[in-house]
């Protein structure tokens, strides 16, 4: 730390006023935020490796004398395990586009404007950054070549798939990883693969530009890579049909910097990088999570195995002992989507226990309900409009919610949508990108769960959900929409759904494949 603030005061001529220890991320370099008297800062870095750090200030220099967007490095020490380098803030792509995680992968339309600015940009720094640059200064390899796929098919397989103690035969895999390297490297290129592109490995600006960072690990290699790292990062959660829009958006950016392939031929080698980079996480989160015991890294893990589940059905992968391998991970117990609870059923129905609350010895026995163990339940979904009343409960209950939808922006306001329903694919749009009415839902998806799960344990046959608004045409179709179908998907009860002044009414039958039925 001495000789990092040394390190300063010989490039500013005076000890920082100020020294601030940055969050660690994943490798072991140390990262500070230094500030002088005034409040300007830069940040110093201290490296474990000589060669790592000479690649990254070798790399910096290129693409800053290219005009790429990426910090400047300001001093380095003589034994280059120091260096300085311009402070780029504290917002990465990951920071700013949380709301879009939190929503389920609901991105709004700022979220989605920052990540078609940093895909957009990939290209310019793949292969404007590449050129005149002399790869051998790259770290620890000049070249993605078939040595660094079985490297990394390897730690994938000796730290993660062995730890997890699934039967496999190791010739058989390793012929297999063989054939897959082939084929990941059998195009040749000129173009920089950054290696480690991810959300939170770019930064923004008050303006929203994404600037560069951590591309050390760089070398000569296919854009594929990158494209496969940033948009299938276990974390971030990315629907399908905004990674589609993600690729189509680079694939259009990547036409201004260089020739491209067919669409048929980008996808399918673009489908074989996504499983070798969704391999390669696994082994980094098994190395970093089951042996170095780091939270982020474990958590990591699910929405990676959820990644490798999706990719199993697709037909680009011509290695049948590999991929029969993955699918028997992806089965293991530990790596179960949501754990089942143990309740008593009946005909594919969970029924009331005999202790659903636990209660004190003092209070004594329960007495129940007569309506107690009489499922299965079945919930009914409504939207209305508050001039025509609320919907009467004709089961007899008179129990149940009604939520006022009023509240959020409405569709309606607008020409566009006027004559159109909450059904309808430019509602839904108009809706998720404005984002009220995710929030609103999200609080409304708490108290249902509850509720439903409640009911299903105590064996209840009927529960009932009302969303009212102004006309009963946008929101609160929307929502009882999403209610419907989010209980339906979860528990695997039947839902009967009626968005009554628009004289619609559907069911959803009931299934054994709710996450909690």
């Amino acid at each position: 730390m001495q000789k990092l603030i040394e390190l300063y005061r010989q490039w500013a001529g005076e000890p920082p006023a100020n020294v601030q220890k940055m969050a660690a991320a994943g490798s072991n370099r140390e990262y500070y935020r230094l500030a002088d008297s005034e409040g300007n800062t830069v940040v110093g870095v201290i490296g474990t490796s000589r060669d790592e750090d000479h690649a990254f200030v070798y790399l910096c220099n290129h693409f800053a004398r290219r005009k790429l967007p990426v910090p400047h490095v300001l001093a380095v020490s003589d034994d280059e395990l120091r260096y300085l380098q311009t402070d780029l803030g504290s917002v990465s792509l990951f920071d700013a586009i949380e709301g879009g995680r939190q929503a389920g992968g609901r991105y709004n339309v700022t979220e989605r404007e920052l990540l078609v600015k940093a895909i957009r940009e990939l290209p310019n720094i793949q292969v404007r950054g590449a050129r005149g640059l002399d790869f051998a200064n790259c770290y620890p390899q000049p070249e993605f070549d078939i040595d660094s796929v079985l490297f990394d098919l390897n730690y994938f397989k000796y730290c993660f798939l062995k730890p997890t103690e699934l039967d496999f035969h190791e010739l058989k895999l390793e012929a297999d990883f063989r054939l897959f390297a082939k084929d990941l490297t059998a195009e040749r290129f000129d173009s920089f693969m950054y290696r480690d592109f991810q959300a939170r490995n770019v930064m923004l600006d008050r303006r929203g530009n994404p600037w560069f960072i951590d591309f050390q690990g760089g070398r000569r290699g296919p854009y594929y890579y990158d494209v496969a790292s940033f948009l299938w990062q276990a974390s971030a959660r990315y629907p399908h049909k905004l990674r589609r829009e993600l690729v189509y958006e680079y694939y259009e950016s990547l036409k201004n910097y260089t020739e491209v392939p067919t669409v048929r031929h980008f996808v399918e080698q673009l489908s074989r990088f996504v499983l070798f980079r969704t391999l390669q996480v696994l082994g980094a989160y098994g190395f970093r999570g089951y042996f170095e015991q780091k939270r982020h890294f474990i958590e990591s893990i699910p929405p990676a195995i959820q990644n490798l589940r999706e990719m199993l059905p697709l037909k680009c992968y011509p290695y049948p002992y590999m991929m029969d391998v993955l699918r028997r991970l992806t089965e293991l117990p530990r790596f179960a989507q949501i754990e089942q609870p143990a309740l008593n059923r009946s005909d594919g129905y969970r029924t009331a226990e005999t202790n659903v609350y636990k209660s004190h010895p003092q209070d004594g026995p329960a007495t129940f309900s007569k309506y107690d163990g009489r499922g299965p339940l079945v919930v009914r979904v409504f939207s209305f409009a508050y001039k025509n009343g609320i919907p009467e409960d004709e089961s007899g209950n008179g129990g149940g919610y009604v939520f006022d939808c009023r509240s959020t922006h409405n569709p309606g306001r607008y020409e566009p949508y006027k004559k159109l329903t909450g059904l309808d694919e430019p509602v839904v749009r108009f809706l998720e990108d404005d984002g009220e009415i995710l929030t609103f839902l999200d609080s409304v998806y708490k108290l249902a769960d509850a509720h439903v799960r409640r009911y299903i344990q105590r064996g209840f046959t009927d529960l009932m959900f009302s969303f009212g608004c102004t006309g009963g045409q946008h929101r609160s179709v929307y929502s009882a929409q999403r209610l419907a179908e989010h209980i339906n998907r979860k528990f695997g009860i039947e839902v009967r759904i009626q968005h009554r002044e628009q004289g619609i009414s559907t069911v959803l039958q009931a299934h054994s494949q709710g996450k909690e039925g």
